[in-house]
């Protein structure tokens, strides 16, 4: 028996334009009114997501949970009390935030624990953003210290390409010890930049320890390169229909819709309901 559901939720359980369904919010409602644990596992802030939690009857509720930042951050959603706290070391950041502002084509995206802050945005990356619902406070200074006394969750570029993205990452990789972060890449935009050992799937397992949910216990669905991470840590991984070809193949079952047709609604009503 499943006892808590992890869920992306850009590509994943939202639609292209930042909705969430009708048809997922009854699924959800339906497989947490028989105690199943409903956990959204994203890589932004939780703040920008309160109110689909909302939709779902899940916001500053006690006993539901939700998982931020690629897993920097665990909150009990009542009072968005933080349970697990995964924050990136000063230096490392700095380093990270310094290759993301020598490139000029990267809006520099610094998440503390609740304030996203953006060294040049763009504006697709920000329509983006407000299209989901996510607020931020724009750079006018590219020194790092302002955070020095602050919770780094994670740090990510928005850039227009793959090529980009990769090519960023190993300019990053050039000037970093090769086990001090974990790499991914979402949403068709971003290459985003967590401390090493801490990622989606750390964090899923991380909560249901707490929760004494053994991970076979545990179904991950996602559609991206950030999500393999918890698809690779539980019983049963899913790709939703949308999902790239890296998802899919370590998924365990692959849903007949994408993300703008109900997804989540197929699996809850499949394994869970």
């Amino acid at each position: 028996m499943y006892k808590m559901i992890v869920c992306d939720l850009d590509e994943t359980l939202m639609n292209d334009d930042g909705t969430l369904s009708a048809g997922n919010t009854a699924a959800i409602q339906a497989a947490t009114a028989k105690g199943v644990y409903f956990v959204p596992n994203s890589g932004r802030s939780y703040t920008s997501f309160q109110n689909d939690l909302a939709q779902m009857n899940l916001k500053n509720q006690p006993h539901q949970y939700t998982i931020s930042y690629n897993g920097g951050l665990v909150l009990e959603n009542q009072d968005n009390r933080p349970l697990i706290i995964n924050a990136m070391p000063y230096d490392l950041a700095k380093v990270v935030f310094e290759a993301g502002v020598a490139t000029p084509a990267a809006a520099t995206h610094v998440y503390t624990q609740d304030v996203l802050y953006i060294y040049h945005p763009t504006a697709d990356d920000s329509a983006y953003l407000h299209n989901r619902g996510v607020q931020f406070e724009e750079m006018n200074t590219a020194d790092f210290s302002q955070f020095k006394d602050m919770n780094i969750m994670k740090i990510i570029m928005a850039l227009p390409t793959m090529a980009d993205r990769k090519s960023l990452a190993k300019r990053v990789a050039a000037v970093t010890e090769a086990d001090q972060l974990a790499v991914t890449y979402s949403s068709d935009r971003y290459v985003e930049f967590n401390p090493a050992g801490i990622d989606k799937g750390t964090a899923s397992v991380q909560l249901g320890e707490l929760l004494n949910i053994k991970p076979e216990e545990i179904i991950a669905v996602g559609d991206n390169d950030n999500d393999l991470s918890m698809l690779n840590a539980v019983g049963l991984p899913v790709s939703v229909a949308n999902g790239i070809d890296s998802v899919k193949a370590v998924a365990k079952y692959v849903t007949n819709a994408d993300n703008n047709h109900d997804a989540l609604a197929e699996i809850i009503n499949k394994f869970i309901l």
